[in-house]
């Protein structure tokens, strides 16, 4: 045993070396491991290139997302957190081989930290499927698709550290649901949703929404139906915390007349998207706290494990997957996390396998017009 122990510090050690010979200060320090030097198999030279120079990785993640720590014992802290993310985007890139994951605004925050902070999707225990919407054809679907291009997605935002996504993804479902209805594209606002709807779950009543501390779509569309509208975010504009309620019903923008779940069949999720405009649903995140770019296709992701609430936007037929130089069909989420994140905000996943659970709980809405 330490004849094997000194024999892998050894090739840490030549690792190291090597590394840090390669690498040219200043180099970029976002993705863990090259395509090009393999598939993040777990190999020991991959565990050494990862975690060699990973406190000038860590003073270049600093520099580039504003990080500060006014304490050694919080920049040791933080350093030991970052050191434990890049080995799980090591993890995820050896599970997940067409995406690219690496350094991203959360490297230095634990699992848990993450989670209560950048996620705050509640699922009900049953996820029910009524009432769902009728099938569609699927026949004459577009081989791509994409409501960005038609001018139905608002610029990406970003929630910051309040666990805010459902309240994101409703806006923007309400969003292009207003424009469909009335070629106008409004930027909504999350905050009131924050502040005021504190709706429920009709058959499950501990799943209500709860400002920072998470909620559910579905839920909001009934609050938006019920108090009267949303107001646009320049007039309730979003502070990332919670706050007393200041809706004015006088300053209603966009309506919502109804809403529906889409079946959990992707060609009817795609024929939805397409007919109804962008959809919200919840996806498992577990692969998106390490995310750079690329179409992810997770080896092993949970699917009922849903945490994040997300807007889809549109899917393409051929997304180009470096690591097994191939193409993918795949999905385009809008994310709400800031540009910074991902591939300017979205999120490429794999199409046509229920990925992270992304077709277990989708819904649409129909915008509220006045005659």
């Amino acid at each position: 045993m330490a004849g094997r122990g000194m024999l892998l510090l050894a090739l840490l050690v030549l690792g190291c070396v090597g590394f840090a010979a390669a690498t040219p200060i200043g180099d970029g320090i976002r993705q863990v491991i090259d395509h090009e030097g393999g598939l993040g198999d777990g190999t020991v030279g991959q565990w050494a290139h990862a975690l060699c120079g990973a406190e000038k990785k860590f003073e270049g993640f600093m520099r580039e997302f504003g990080k500060v720590y006014h304490t050694v014992e919080e920049y040791e802290h933080r350093f030991g957190v970052f050191k434990d993310n890049l080995l799980k985007a090591l993890k995820h890139q050896a599970l997940d081989p067409t995406a690219s994951h690496g350094v991203t605004q959360f490297s230095d925050l634990t699992e848990e930290e993450f989670a209560n902070q950048y996620l705050g999707l509640k699922v009900p225990q049953a996820l029910k499927s009524e009432p769902s919407a009728p099938n569609l054809p699927t026949g004459d679907l577009p081989a791509n698709f994409d409501w960005r291009e038609k001018g139905a997605v608002s610029a990406v935002k970003n929630q910051g550290a309040c666990g805010s996504c459902w309240a994101f993804s409703t806006t923007g479902a309400v969003e292009g649901a207003h424009f469909l209805a009335t070629g106008k594209l409004l930027s909504l606002s999350e905050q009131q949703l924050v502040d005021c709807d504190h709706q429920c779950d009709p058959e499950e009543r501990d799943a209500c929404d709860s400002g920072c501390n998470g909620g559910l779509m579905t839920n909001a569309y009934k609050y938006v139906e019920e108090a009267g509208g949303l107001e646009l975010e320049s007039d309730y504009p979003y502070t990332g915390r919670d706050g007393k309620c200041g809706f004015n019903t006088n300053k209603v923008a966009a309506k919502v007349s109804n809403f529906t779940n889409i079946p959990i069949d992707e060609d009817q999720v795609a024929a939805y998207l397409v007919k109804s405009g962008p959809l919200a649903i919840g996806i498992n995140a577990e692969f998106m706290q390490t995310y750079i770019g690329g179409v992810s296709c997770p080896l092993l992701c949970n699917k009922r494990n849903l945490d994040h609430g997300v807007l889809l936007v549109g899917y393409g037929e051929r997304g180009f997957a470096p690591a097994r130089l191939s193409y993918k069909p795949y999905w385009i989420i809008k994310n709400s996390w800031g540009p910074m994140w991902g591939e300017k905000g979205y999120y490429k996943i794999c199409r046509g396998h229920g990925e992270c659970g992304l077709n277990t709980m989708v819904s649409a809405v129909a915008a509220g017009v006045d005659a």
